[in-house]
């Protein structure tokens, strides 16, 4: 560039910096807004994350629900999820916080049977996980059936606990009016103390065998577990229960405590769940069931839950699947959020392939025909040239043939073309030198043929 004037030369780079940039994005952007627009569409498929934070609604502090809920805390955090244990009455109590439109609470365990008196529409189950029997233990000689409890003090449960839950139901399935037992609403180890102090004579609870108000009881003298001895005719009515079996000395092989086989009656726990809880965290608690109830215990074999035992709620159709099936492909391999993340963008390959697979061999093609189409237009301009003076060589024909190809010239001089398609422009010009020779070799021929006219030689 000189001092003072603008460089011709630069500003023609220029105008052909911009024109080949003019090609690319007339051949190029259909392309990508039909790429973008696809991915949009598709983005619309993608699943959403999985929230990082969920409420658990447990049982009462020290219960085994809660026990249990606090080891899926940790389970779940080891995967980067918060699980928030909201202490409660019980299962009853639960399954309202489950109700509640937009709550808090999307997870919650639920005693076998709590609900199953009415239409819970948009609660499911994602599977029973630990079997909890139904204990009566008396001061001094058992009955061996619920009639036994009329006419006595008997501890039924606290208010709104699962174990007031399931009594109810025990003395209406037996035909007891509430009335005939005089009920003392308190359980736990308030339950066991009034039991000891004589306060009661008969005391009822809805508990796993580790539940520690139970080890007080079993070694206590005096007092006697009630054998469920019509076990059997119970589970064939409800789903939700199961006849176990607590062995001879399974609590003290020493003592041999108990002294024989104690049939028993038992609720299957299951954990429920809104319909709306995301897949991905149904089987982190699937798996955290697993791990933590899935060992067994004196009544459950192992790898015995979680299952789809004694469920009567819906089930959770991707907790049945990985109950099924396992954990999903990916998260067999990878980090739970890696896992995630793989799985929400599974959708986008599908512009991936249809769109983007097909225009990575169009769009070079495209381009590639747009820019040989402006050298390739005037060989059929050149064809049709050298044809007219052929078929008419006159001077004046002549002239215009080559005021023509010098236009042609100036204009392949101005092509806009990349670097890798010179080769055509070169082309270009040498063929229409070849055709600057044709004209001469044509005027020279016309003029031979004129001077022999004229001369008759």
């Amino acid at each position: 560039m000189r001092f003072g004037r603008p460089d011709p030369d630069s500003d023609a780079l220029e105008l052909r910096r911009r024109r080949s940039l003019r090609d690319v994005l007339i051949v190029a952007g259909p392309a990508l807004l039909l790429t973008v627009l696809a991915f949009v569409v598709a983005f619309q498929f993608v699943k959403p994350a999985p929230p990082r934070r969920i409420v658990m609604a447990s049982g009462p502090e020290g219960g085994a629900y809660y026990r249990f809920a606090l080891r899926y805390r940790d389970i779940l955090a080891r995967d980067g999820i918060e699980l928030e244990v909201r202490t409660t009455a019980g299962s009853p109590e639960n399954l309202r916080l489950l109700e509640v439109p937009d709550g808090e609470v999307e997870v919650a365990f639920l005693q076998g049977g709590v609900g199953t008196d009415r239409e819970i529409p948009g609660i499911e189950s994602l599977g029973g996980i630990f079997y909890e029997p139904v204990w009566v233990f008396w001061r001094g000689a058992a009955s061996d059936t619920a009639r036994g409890l009329i006419g006595h003090r008997v501890a039924v449960g606290a208010p709104d606990s699962g174990t007031r839950y399931a009594i109810a139901q025990l003395l209406e399935l037996n035909g007891i009016d509430p009335s005939e037992v005089d009920a003392v609403e308190i359980g736990g180890d308030d339950a066991v103390d009034a039991l000891f102090g004589g306060e009661v004579d008969a005391a009822c609870f809805v508990a796993t065998p580790e539940a520690p108000y139970l080890k007080r009881l079993r070694d206590a003298p005096g007092i006697q577990a009630m054998p469920m001895v019509r076990a059997d005719a119970y589970t064939r009515k409800f789903r939700f229960l199961a006849r176990v079996v607590l062995p001879r000395g399974a609590n003290d092989l020493e003592h041999d405590l108990p002294p024989e086989d104690i049939p028993l009656i038992a609720m299957v726990a299951n954990l429920g769940a809104r319909d709306t809880l995301h897949p991905a965290l149904g089987g982190l608690l699937i798996a955290a069931a697993q791990e933590v109830n899935g060992p067994g215990d004196v009544f459950a074999a192992p790898g015995q839950f979680p299952s789809t035992e004694g469920v009567v709620l819906p089930m959770n159709k991707d907790a049945r699947r990985y109950l099924e099936k396992g954990p999903p492909l990916l998260q067999r391999y990878l980090p739970f959020w890696a896992a995630i993340a793989l799985d929400r963008m599974a959708v986008l390959l599908i512009p991936l392939v249809t769109i983007l697979y097909p225009l990575f061999k169009i769009v070079p093609a495209a381009y590639q025909w747009r820019v040989r189409s402006k050298v390739y237009r005037y060989y059929r301009e050149l064809v049709a040239l050298e044809a007219q003076i052929r078929s008419n060589p006159d001077s004046d024909t002549i002239k215009r043939g080559r005021e023509r190809l010098a236009a042609i010239d100036r204009e392949v001089s101005d092509l806009s073309v990349p670097a890798s398609y010179s080769d055509h422009v070169y082309d270009l010009r040498l063929h229409l030198g070849l055709v600057r020779e044709r004209i001469a070799e044509i005027e020279s021929e016309s003029a031979s043929v004129a001077e022999v006219a004229v001369t008759g030689v």
